[in-house]
Parts: structure tokens; sequence; C-alpha cells
């Protein structure tokens, strides 16, 4: 397992991360996540790039079997302790996942795995989304749904902040924001994320197998469905294996 910028963060915040304003959508995004794909609380989840557990700990609330997967073992054991039933968490890189038709649905989603892997932790490589969308699919079984938020590459651009970067080859977005840690610490932090158009996310899912059910576009809390455009901050992927 390789390094990733994120680990550092992650150990800075540790449970301060669930003030943000955007983790206080959890329990209507799972109504939505369930509701869309119809599930009945008998499926097996994958959640990649789980965080602190919130979506996670949430579905295994209402009675799913939850495997929750991330690269800081701070945010897992964030989750861990508060982790229901029928909820388990392992420390993994999303980059690798070792997954194999074990799983009835494959999420990542609000700031999970895909879409942050860009800057320094891409290294030479093009495209890491690919590597964890690919691993996403070899983890759900034929016919089983994956379901993952992208942000909005078109936003990103067109709202450009002095000191910010966009990366227009590989489509990362840099910025320096100031984070908190649980004690009210306060640090400088380097995020990379990595952005996209719907037309790009089409065709990453045809070349890792997966057919599009949906693509609309989403804000935290809200994923009520609508065509894709350009001012909500992600897209919302519905595919199926």
């Amino acid at each position: 397992m390789t390094g990733h910028w994120f680990e550092g963060l992650a150990d800075h915040m540790g449970s301060a991360y669930l003030r943000y304003s955007f983790t206080k959508g959890t329990a209507k995004e799972i109504d939505a996540l369930i509701e869309r794909l119809d599930l009945d609380g008998d499926e097996r989840v994958l959640d990649v790039g789980c965080g602190p557990g919130r979506h996670a700990n949430e579905l295994g609330r209402r009675g799913f079997e939850v495997v929750g997967v991330d690269i800081s073992q701070t945010f897992l054991d964030v989750a861990a302790a508060d982790a229901p039933d029928g909820v388990t968490y392992h420390r993994a890189d999303a980059r690798n996942l070792a997954y194999d038709g074990e799983f009835d649905v494959v999420i990542s989603i609000c700031q999970g795995a895909f879409g942050m892997s860009g800057g320094p932790a891409a290294g030479e490589t093009l495209d890491p989304d690919l590597d964890i969308l690919a691993g996403m699919v070899r983890a759900v079984r034929p016919g089983g749904h994956v379901l993952f938020t992208a942000f909005n590459a078109y936003l990103q651009v067109a709202n450009m902040i002095d000191g910010h970067e966009f990366d227009a080859e590989r489509g990362v977005h840099r910025e320096t924001t100031e984070i908190r840690s649980e004690t009210g610490e306060q640090t400088s932090s380097d995020l990379w994320t990595t952005c996209f158009t719907p037309r790009e996310l089409r065709l990453m899912c045809d070349r890792v197998g997966l057919g599009v059910d949906t693509i609309t576009s989403a804000e935290p809390g809200d994923w009520t469905p609508r065509p894709p455009d350009i001012d909500s901050p992600e897209y919302l992927v519905i595919a199926r294996r």
C-alpha cells in the first residue's frame, strides 16, 4: 500500500470531519440510495472510501450488511467506534481492491475514494480513478449495482478562486484550505480533487464493463433525480455490472 496525501488530512481531523455541513445529509442520501436502487435490506454493500463511516453505519442501522474500506486508519477507528451490528471496517487502498464478486452493491460517495487520488497520489498513473472504478466492478456480483459520485468539472472551472489551480490535462483541482482537529487546532492542507464531465464518466464506465442506468446532478443531502447540469457540485452515477 503506497502513501496517499489524504492520510495526513484525516489524521489531523479525526471525528472533526463530521462537523462539516456537507456531512449532515447522510440519512437523506441513504434514503435516496435505497429508493433509487430498490433495495430491500438483504443486500451486502461495500463502501469504498468510507471515511469515518457515516454512510456505512447508517446502512447498518437499517439492517444492511456493510463492509467499509478506507486508506485512513484514523477514520476507520472513528467509524468502528459507532458501528452497529453487521458493519465491519478494513484498511485498504481503493486503487488496489482485492474483492471478487462478493457484494450486491458497491458505493463510493460524497468525497469517498473516487476522485480523491489525483495530485501526488497519482504518481505516474494518468487515471488512478479508472483503477478504483475497475476494482469496484470486480467487487460487485454480475448484475449488481455500482453507485458513485464525482466532482463536476464544469462547476470547478467556472468558479476558480485566486490561489487555486486546475490541471487541464488531468482534470485535477488543487486548493489549500484550513482544517481543524477534534480539539480545534488549525492547520493548512492541500486538497486534490479530480473532476469529470458526464461524457467522461460514461466512457469510464463502458471501459470497465459497467452499463450506466443514470447520471444525474447531485449535491450533499439532495439526490433528487435531475438531468446533469453545469451548476451542481457533483454527479451521481448509477450503473450495473
